[in-house]
């Protein structure tokens, strides 16, 4: 019985919109194994913070008329438990066996299948280099980074993005040709703390399949426990970030793809928000150890997959953004691509923990971890944008790209 149980929602992507006038929380499955669409009513969206596994539905329905002073006519809350149940957002037997049943699904593949061809880039092969190459013409590109050992791309939309993918990934060419192999480490938007998740599927795009990096493959599952790196294993099948960068490196290596480690990077919020250190994670310590050692001897390019900020109300800010706030958040970015460029991971952290992370850096995982694999290593920023993020001009996503050397350093443009 829904009055029985104390339900727990699920990680899900929330967005913020406007609809009849009136603001609503658009509720998705990050990790793709429901398909349907919620759109919660604004005034009714605290009621998702009391979903927390404690209480009761009428504990749920008198914590939030505490907290608002609003009273729930009788049901409400029950039927919302209901609808996220249905739509598998609740933890519990539905969304488990749906889970199973999708993991089984996915391991029985051969590969990981592009999960955005035909939606965020072409699914034909040579209409897809048609687009990249445009992306590079229109964005005036130049410059190359022979020397390159890794970067930091974005993985927002190419819609968006493509200007900084363009700059960034034209100037990587001679590094990405030279390497022997790539390690990718992405944004888990579903991931657990400080969870390094990994798939034994190698990734596809429309240019075809990519090798897996077995090697590191192999260090890692030794290093850090198949249980620990397997147990997320299903949010590689829809998550955005590893596959966004592939393309890029795949198209400048059609005929002969590198083998590719991806990584997916699990949340900060215990080394952001708490008194938890990164440093001295063990499974970190162990995780880079391991590739360090399993890359001696190669040229391995890594990879961070990786977003800056966002914020305004989509994102569940307060306040919508202006020029004025866009200009402070380039200043507050600008200092934060300063410690990517100095190469220094620590250092990038402690900004981000100093205000608690209140730009919300989605690329922060990954950025940090491929700081430590590199160091030392220099970094040379080539593009940086501020993009919108919902149909009014008041939420944005900030976006970098920057060329990770073994030695010197840059500098970083900005809007001024």
């Amino acid at each position: 019985m829904v009055s029985e149980f104390r339900p727990r929602l699920r990680p899900l992507d929330m967005q913020w919109t406007v609809l009849n006038g009136r603001p609503a929380l658009v509720l998705r499955d990050r990790q793709g194994i429901s398909d349907r669409v919620l759109v919660i009513p604004g005034e009714l969206a605290p009621l998702l913070a009391f979903l927390d596994g404690s209480r009761t539905p009428t504990g749920i329905r008198l914590a939030f008329e505490m907290r608002t002073g609003r009273l729930l006519p009788p049901g409400l809350v029950e039927s919302l438990i209901a609808r996220l149940d249905e739509a598998l957002f609740l933890e519990g037997p539905r969304f488990e066996a749906a889970r199973q049943e999708a993991l089984d699904r996915f391991r029985s593949t051969p590969v990981r299948p592009p999960a955005l061809a035909g939606a965020v880039y072409p699914e034909d092969p040579d209409e897809l280099v048609r687009l990249l190459d445009s992306y590079i013409r229109e964005a005036g590109a130049e410059g190359v980074a022979p020397g390159a050992i890794g970067a930091i791309s974005p993985h927002i939309d190419y819609q968006r993005g493509w200007r900084v993918y363009a700059r960034l990934w034209s100037a990587l060419r001679p590094a990405v040709e030279a390497a022997d192999a790539v390690i990718i480490f992405g944004t888990d938007h579903s991931g657990g703390a400080g969870r390094i998740t990994l798939t034994a599927r190698p990734y596809a795009t429309p240019f075809g399949t990519v090798p897996l990096f077995r090697d590191a493959f192999d260090a890692l599952v030794d290093a850090l426990g198949p249980d620990a790196v397997f147990e997320e294993e299903l949010h590689h099948r829809a998550e955005h970030s590893v596959e966004l960068a592939l393309v890029w490196l795949h198209y400048l290596r059609r005929d002969d793809p590198p083998p590719v480690l991806p990584v997916l990077c699990g949340h900060f919020y215990d080394f952001t928000h708490a008194d938890a250190s990164a440093t001295d994670y063990e499974p970190f310590v162990r995780a880079i150890l391991a590739l360090q050692a399993a890359c001696a001897g190669r040229r391995v390019f890594a990879v961070a997959a990786a977003d800056l900020a966002h914020v305004g109300p989509a994102f569940g800010d307060r306040d919508a953004y202006d020029r004025l706030m866009a200009a402070r958040l380039a200043g507050e970015d600008r200092r934060l691509l300063e410690t990517i460029e100095a190469g220094d991971a620590e250092a990038f952290l402690g900004w981000i923990r100093a205000d608690r992370d209140r730009n919300k850096i989605c690329g922060l995982p990954p950025i940090y971890l491929t700081l430590r694999f590199l160091d030392p290593c220099r970094g040379r920023t080539v593009g940086y944008e501020q993009c919108p993020a919902d149909p009014y001009g008041t939420s944005l996503v900030s976006i970098a790209g920057v060329i990770l050397d073994p030695h010197g350093s840059g500098r970083v443009l900005v809007p001024g």
